[in-house]
């Protein structure tokens, strides 16, 4: 039977943060319940389609926490019971330090979590406000004990880089925070101001730093993070060794997961579909909607030219049955010349440099 990654969407918010483009509501506690309902009604619809079980499970959102540990407990067994969701497999729940108890962490630790992925974005308390957050640095770190004392030790921190206000040595107080706090993973991303967001609308005087002060923010938390024992091996993600996101992993390799809840995605058996952004749709039993084909060579290479390892010889043929492209090469090595990617005949890869500019870096490899 195949494996595969099971994603929930819980689209709950207390507060909307002004960067975020996620579908989520807030002020809906009223449809918790029901909710949680229609998610585990479409697991079961989406079992009996699909013959597979699913080793890793991610509830992410919007704010899962917020909905408490009772209602989290009911969607992670109707997840077990339909999808065979073994004793071994990742269970993550991401977790808003605003919306948690010490009790919730016993709770997501009775229900079998073994993974939460906690919302820092900073531990600069300045920081954290600029970007809407309603805790600070004390309640990230009081969170951390009470998972860690709940029997949950795999803890991801997220960071947001390049944020209103940020310089390196701001970033490199998170950097420290994330080494001392003892936690396994940490997600560092680079603020991207998206369409329809408060941040987008006030972009003119939101003070961020400029190109160059956000690269040496990027350089500095990798570096940081290197020198605290956390590996890099995707352009935002870095982990103690063996610590990686396996659920995470399944999308950066292109391999089959299913998703559950408003504007959540699928890939199964070569074909793409998701839920509509319509949480009432959703309620009413509506159905995915189809998203076209998936899984060629050109979208396997993009996701993979996420990771630190990279494009590899072996991996392209046993998947396709043919070898990285010839003009793949040629390009790297013009990328190569820049400082951009490194390649061997067995495998290419984006350098730290060509992180910092990926969708180029990757549009020019595939398409020149």
């Amino acid at each position: 039977m195949k494996h595969i990654g099971l994603y929930i969407h819980i689209p709950f918010c207390r507060s909307k943060c002004p960067y975020c483009d996620f579908y989520s509501l807030t002020g809906r506690e009223d449809l918790f319940p029901s909710y949680v309902r229609s998610a585990a009604v479409q697991l079961d619809a989406l079992a009996q389609k699909y013959t597979v079980r699913a080793d890793t499970l991610y509830l992410g959102g919007g704010t899962p926490s917020l909905i408490g540990g009772e209602l989290l407990e009911e969607l992670i067994a109707a997840a077990r019971a339909h999808f065979q969701v073994p004793p071994d497999a990742e269970i993550t729940v991401e977790c808003n330090p605003s919306s948690c108890t010490e009790q919730l962490f016993r709770e997501l630790a009775a229900a079998g979590v073994n993974r939460i992925s906690l919302g820092m974005q900073s531990a600069v308390d300045r920081e954290r406000k600029k970007l809407g957050r309603r805790s600070g640095r004390e309640d990230v770190a009081r969170c951390i004990g009470w998972a860690k004392d709940a029997g949950i030790g795999n803890i991801s921190l997220d960071l947001m880089l390049g944020v209103p206000g940020q310089t390196a040595e701001s970033a490199a107080e998170s950097v420290d925070f994330c080494a001392q706090s003892g936690v396994t993973h940490v997600s560092g991303y680079l603020l991207k101001l998206e369409e329809g967001t408060p941040f987008y609308t006030r972009s003119g005087s939101l003070a961020l730093p400029d190109e160059d002060e956000t690269c040496r923010i990027y350089e500095t938390v990798c570096q940081g993070l290197e020198q605290a024992g956390f590996e890099q091996y995707e352009i935002s993600n870095f982990a103690k060794p063996g610590y990686e996101s396996r659920h995470n992993l399944k999308y950066w390799n292109d391999a089959e997961y299913l998703g559950i809840g408003p504007a959540a995605h699928s890939f199964i058996e070569g074909k793409r579909f998701y839920y509509p952004r319509d949480i009432d749709a959703f309620l009413a039993g509506g159905e995915p909607v189809p998203d076209g084909p998936g899984g060629d060579f050109e979208e396997y290479a993009m996701l993979r030219l996420r990771l630190c390892a990279g494009l590899r010889e072996e991996e392209v043929r046993a998947r396709f049955g043919h070898p990285i492209p010839d003009k793949l090469y040629v390009r790297a090595r013009e990328l190569a010349e820049n400082g951009l990617a490194a390649y061997d005949r067995g495998e290419i890869r984006l350098t730290r440099a060509g992180f910092l500019l990926s969708n180029s870096a990757i549009a020019y490899l595939l398409y020149g």
